[in-house]
């Protein structure tokens, strides 16, 4: 049995002109008119929650009524109270006490006054670069091309096929000119001292924000074309780190594009192609970038630094890759904080010099540049261990200092005691360092 009664249906009848309905027509119609009404409201409330609200409003079943291609019913407003007055001769039906107007009294009533009250509504404009189809957004085909722009594109059955254009973005014309000057300076002449004096602009300028699309689309197509190069490859994480220093910039959309070239400049294969090329430094440089990065957006993306140190410790554990790609991997993990080196690098300690220490050894590695190489990889690794180890003692509390040395004065001479750490260095210099290393490594298996 449906829960709206047939007279019900029989007064909503009579309200539009039919006053011949059947009892039995209006006990048909019922169930059908309680399906439509719970299929309305099911939709009203999914329009609630996504609003995020916990009370219904007539909103709400207008927008239930548009998703059901049902033309809204107007009048209904969430303003105040609907007032219901008992239907005359039934005990369970009630109405909507309208009053009725007449046109001429609408049109000669004196204006009302202003509201003193401001009401502000607030809606995304667009998210991402993409705008929600909301109501106070212009629908998409108001903002699209004129019918005459378009461009038709003939299928091999003959259908028509709608090319939409891409959607132009406005610069100003001295955004323009700044930014082609500012490519100009990175490809070029990015050892003048007007290159510094931009690299100051991009940092501190509060206009520069339409140009963050564009500097990040730079980026990314001179690094992968221009590996070889690296003054330029210098200079564009110069121009990284400025982007990142200026606080007028919303750059958190396109760390996704910046991060594959930083990472790139980090634990590349080849960076540079000359011999005089200090890549070395580059990699130093562009690690400490990418703990700044972590450091300042590692709270809006919670898998920056996870899916970061993941790259880099596959780096640094295949020995496939190069030891400069080594080299770059341990830098960055150095540069997260010692945690990350004693989470990741310390466990792998032993059983990597077990594979660097060939390349240490003159009798075993005969190429000049690949023993430096190994020198370098060590010298990091070393370093990343010692501040590790430094981390840890700074937790136990201060050591007294020792005892100053001890002399005796005898006979107005002075009489110190023999230098045994002097004695014991220079022995150690006497010795080949690199036996000592894989003793050590042996030692410790």
């Amino acid at each position: 049995m449906s829960i709206v009664p047939k007279e019900n249906v029989e007064v909503i009848a009579q309200s539009i002109g039919i006053n011949n309905l059947s009892p039995d027509v209006a006990l048909a119609l019922a169930p059908d008119v309680e399906y439509r009404l719970r299929e309305v409201m099911q939709e009203a409330i999914k329009c609630m929650r996504h609003s995020r609200r916990t009370r219904l409003t007539a909103d709400d079943v207008d927008g239930a009524l548009n998703l059901r291609n049902v033309e809204p019913i107007y009048g209904y407003v969430s303003g105040g109270p609907l007032r219901f007055k008992r239907a005359i001769g039934h005990r369970d039906l009630f109405y909507i006490d309208d009053k009725d107007v007449e046109f001429k009294d609408v049109i000669e009533a004196p204006l009302p006054k202003a509201p003193l009250d401001t009401g502000i509504v607030c809606h995304w404009l667009a998210i991402e670069g993409v705008q929600p189809a909301i109501p106070e957004n212009a629908p998409v085909e108001v903002l699209a091309a004129p019918p005459d722009s378009k461009k038709y594109e003939q299928k091999d059955d003959g259908i028509p096929v709608d090319i939409k254009l891409p959607v132009k973005h406005i610069l100003s014309r001295e955004l323009q000119l700044y930014f082609d000057k500012i490519t100009e300076l990175v490809v070029s002449r990015s050892d003048l001292v007007i290159f510094k004096e931009a690299l100051v602009s991009l940092a501190t300028d509060s206009g520069l924000h339409p140009l963050v699309p564009y500097f990040t689309c730079f980026i990314a197509d001179e690094v992968s074309r221009g590996l070889n190069d690296y003054p330029l490859l210098f200079a564009l994480m110069r121009v990284v780190r400025s982007l990142l220093q200026n606080p007028h910039m919303h750059i958190e959309p396109y760390l996704h594009q910046l991060m594959p070239s930083v990472v790139t400049c980090l634990v590349a294969k080849r960076l540079g192609n000359r011999f005089a090329d200090n890549h070395w430094e580059l990699r130093d440089f562009t690690a400490n970038l990418v703990a700044s990065i972590c450091k300042r957006f590692g709270h809006v993306y919670n898998t920056l630094q996870s899916r970061l140190t993941k790259t880099l410790v596959n780096a640094f554990l295949d020995p496939k890759r190069t030891l400069t790609q080594h080299y770059g991997a341990i830098q960055g993990l150095a540069a997260l904080g010692p945690s990350v080196v004693r989470l990741l690098v310390l466990p792998n300690l032993e059983s990597y010099l077990r594979l660097l220490e060939p390349e240490l050894l003159l009798d075993k590695q005969k190429n000049e540049m690949k023993r430096h190489e190994a020198w370098r990889v060590y010298g990091a690794l070393l370093n990343a261990a010692g501040q590790c180890i430094y981390d840890r003692l700074k937790m136990f509390p201060l050591l007294p200092s020792p005892a100053p040395q001890s002399f005796w004065r005898t006979s107005q001479r002075v009489i110190t005691m023999p230098n045994k750490r002097k004695g014991s260095v220079e022995h150690m210099e006497e010795q080949p360092p690199l036996k000592k290393i894989a003793t050590d490594g042996h030692t410790d298996a």
